[in-house]
């Protein structure tokens, strides 16, 4: 009977590493993106890598039986249809793109090289997932 206590013992470690990986990469990647001393490009870039990671992360909070390819490829193909979708401006989209959740969701301005970085943060996002699941099964 004992079984399931340890089970519940071991998603909730889980949890609690995505958790603490969330709190280390939102503020990380919002440093970055709006206060980086780099060039643009670059604060873009790893903003990107960081906002895929984050999603990945809350994702399988969420949901931690989740498969962490799936959950990688789900997000990543959720962020790029988010990205195509900055190309249309209808007034209801407007209105939430004016607010800071809504600029920070949805994004303002299409931009091609997004993609590179949305790919990338997902592999790395995968990584990030497989090493909490790792340490959680140990």
């Amino acid at each position: 009977m004992a079984r399931p206590t340890v089970q519940r013992h071991r998603v909730l470690q889980y949890r609690l590493a995505l958790l603490i990986s969330i709190l280390i990469i939102l503020p990380l990647g919002y440093v970055v993106r709006f206060y980086g001393t780099a060039p643009e490009w670059f604060n873009d870039l790893f903003g990107s890598i960081a906002y895929e990671i984050f999603w990945i992360l809350l994702v399988a909070l969420i949901f931690p039986n989740a498969s962490p390819l799936w959950t990688a490829v789900g997000v990543c193909l959720a962020t790029c249809v988010l990205e195509f979708l900055q190309l249309w401006h209808p007034p209801f989209l407007e209105a939430m793109r004016r607010t800071l959740p809504g600029r920070l969701v949805l994004g303002n301005a299409f931009t091609w090289s997004d993609f590179p970085a949305y790919f990338f943060g997902s592999l790395l996002g995968w990584v990030w997932m497989r090493l909490c699941l790792a340490w959680y099964r140990r």
